[in-house]
């Protein structure tokens, strides 16, 4: 992540990140860590920072990257949080509106009951599934960078950050991650899909898949198809999708699962006219 400046005024606080990611193939600012009293507090402390971004595109909410926290929620059927969810920041998306910001990209998260009849995916010819054995993780992690760098590099407001920082990222996390819910497809010796997930410990009957990507159409309906088979297996009585693309085909195999929607984000910018 890049370094950021603070900003305060009265009733409002945010991070500005000189190095964003690029938007559109122009460099961008990033405006993070967004916390505003009220929405006039907000728009006036975006306004200067739009000043500040010289002309330049701005993404918000963001913190430098998306790699880190962006997004905000945007509606919600009141469900409780799920554990490394984007928080709902009063008064962000009304004073990004106000200052002149505009929806530039929209997520959901739904939620599938587990007991929703479920056909049996096709398999895909030489691909093998299996759930990590919890050991060697960090070679483990070195491998899915070295995927993950590819496989969303084509990604709008993808920015590469290096093995080290990823690895800063990533290490922290698995404590929380239960390897019977982390699975890897494999094609030979490569690895050529991954699936993180997790139990959401604030709601254990729950567990939550963050991310999952393949290399072969076919391979993340396989790799979904395990996680809910696990965690039904694990006791849980539902899964979450977590943070999709609304443009991702995951959010329409989503709801080919049965899963409803019952969170949106969205993820505002400002261009100069």
């Amino acid at each position: 992540m890049s370094g950021f400046d603070e900003m305060r005024a009265k009733g409002a606080s945010l991070r500005f990140y000189n190095d964003g990611p690029a938007w559109d193939g122009v460099p961008a600012v990033a405006l993070g860590t967004l916390a505003f009293d009220d929405p006039a507090a907000g728009a006036a402390l975006l306004a200067e920072a739009l000043v500040r971004a010289g002309g330049r595109p701005v993404l918000a909410p963001m913190d430098g990257d998306t790699w880190h926290a962006y997004r905000t929620v945007t509606q919600s059927d009141g469900s409780p949080a799920f554990l490394l969810e984007p928080a709902a920041h009063p008064h962000v998306a009304e004073a990004l509106a106000l200052a002149g910001f505009e929806p530039v990209a929209h997520y959901a998260s739904t939620r599938l009951a587990l007991d929703t009849p479920q056909a049996e995916p096709a398999p895909v010819e030489g691909i093998t599934v299996e759930p990590w054995d919890g050991k060697d993780a960090q070679p483990l992690l070195e491998q899915v960078f070295a995927f993950a760098g590819g496989s969303f590099a084509d990604k709008q407001f993808f920015k590469a950050i290096t093995r080290e920082q990823f690895l800063g990222l990533y290490l922290p996390l698995l404590p929380l991650l239960d390897p019977r819910l982390v699975f890897l497809a494999r094609e030979g010796d490569g690895i050529v899909g991954f699936l993180l997930g997790y139990r959401d410990p604030a709601m254990p009957t729950r567990a939550v898949l963050k991310t999952y990507a393949g290399v072969r159409r076919g391979i993340g309906h396989l790799l979904a198809h395990h996680f809910h088979e696990a965690a039904r297996g694990l006791g849980c009585t539902h899964v979450i999708h977590a943070l999709m693309h609304a443009d991702n085909v995951s959010l329409v195999r989503s709801g080919q699962h049965g899963a409803e929607v019952f969170r949106r984000y969205t993820l505002f910018g400002h261009r100069p006219a």
